[in-house]
């Protein structure tokens, strides 16, 4: 937030105390008598880094308050952040050593991502981007766990060198702007070359299917790429998919939209396919599983989350039938097209075992 690390000494705000806020990633103080909460006073800071730290806390409603401190048994004037009144409840008290072992890498790519809007957005609209900005940052750690390299080329991203940066694109989704060169397959190194990737984040996708009615659920919304390309037909058919929060598994995530888009719990989770949408410009990561489930008794029905402004329309048909919408066309978002050519390849056994 403030570049560099600033003059700070270790200090204690007396009848006051530390908790996580809960459900989140980070603290909340209190007033509690008798205890006490140990920090660090920062000294030396210009009205610049206060005004930066005032937009990075006002992410989160915080705000900062005159108290006394003790540092080195003497009294001395602090501001603290504390948070809003009502908004977060405390849940176990906090643990620095937790914080940095699960939070603390998220956090700074989130926060990263906040500064990077200061000019562009205000507190309150970064307010509800940060579990997005946390997202991406998770799908960058589970990027750590590489697919294997038996026809691929043994090299990795010590072959890559990213050589500069450039200015770029910084809202809901980030366009990054670069300059990189790479080892070649001859053993040589590219020219310095300029380019741009789609920041995007990790998906987790889910098709429903009933082995014993032999039927799959597909997901029916207005899509904003289809809108966007000039499509006159932009409602398209598709697996249920969102967004794999951070510090969640993709499975989880999963399993989580199956009940907000479909309201359906998943008896089983069969892995699928596991791949990048698009990966000569974005980042975006599929996880692809099939789930098992019942299905009798249902036909076209709503879903969605109210609280996201989801319109979904839900219909159970045939598998034979998504199959006719494949080769009409229909069905032409790419996710789902995969989804149903794998299953074709596993629907027998499936069938036979249910």
């Amino acid at each position: 937030m403030l570049g560099r690390v600033p003059d700070n000494a270790p200090a204690v705000l007396a009848d006051h105390a530390v908790y996580w806020a809960q459900d989140e990633a980070f603290p909340v103080i209190a007033p509690q008598p008798g205890a006490q909460a140990k920090g660090l006073l920062v000294r030396g800071l210009t009205s610049a880094d206060l005004e930066a730290l005032d937009f990075y806390e006002g992410g989160f409603g915080y705000d900062a308050r005159p108290v006394t401190v003790t540092v080195d048994g003497q009294g001395a004037q602090a501001l603290v952040y504390f948070p809003p009144e009502g908004k977060f409840t405390a849940g176990a008290p906090w643990s620095l050593d937790a914080w940095r072992q699960d939070w603390e890498e998220i956090t700074m790519r989130a926060a990263a991502e906040v500064m990077a809007r200061r000019t562009t957005h205000s507190a309150a609209e970064i307010r509800g981007m940060l579990p997005f900005f946390r997202s991406r940052a998770w799908a960058q750690q589970i990027a750590r766990t590489p697919a294997p390299q038996t026809v691929r080329n043994p090299m990795t991203m010590d072959q890559v060198e990213i050589t500069g940066k450039r200015p770029g694109f910084h809202g809901f989704f980030t366009m990054n702007a670069f300059k990189l060169r790479y080892r070649r397959f001859d053993g040589d190194w590219s020219p310095e070359l300029p380019r741009e990737c789609f920041m995007s984040f990790d998906v987790a996708l889910v098709l429903p299917y009933d082995p014993v009615l032999d039927k799959v659920l597909l997901v029916e919304q207005l899509r904003f790429g289809p809108v966007q390309r000039g499509d006159p037909a932009p409602w398209v058919l598709e697996p249920i998919a969102g967004l794999v929060d951070a510090r969640e598994t993709p499975e989880a995530a999963a399993r989580r939209e199956a009940v907000e888009e479909a309201h359906l719990t998943l008896t089983d989770l069969r892995p699928m396919v596991r791949g990048y949408a698009s990966p000569g410009y974005s980042t975006e990561f599929y996880h692809s599983f099939l789930g098992l489930c019942d299905l009798s008794g249902r036909g076209q029905s709503q879903g969605g989350l109210e609280a996201e402004n989801e319109d979904i329309r839900n219909h159970v048909i045939a598998f034979t039938d998504a199959m006719d919408l494949l080769d009409t066309g229909e069905i032409n978002a790419a996710p789902l097209a995969m989804m149903l050519l794998w299953l074709a390849t596993k629907r027998e056994a499936l069938r036979a075992a249910a």
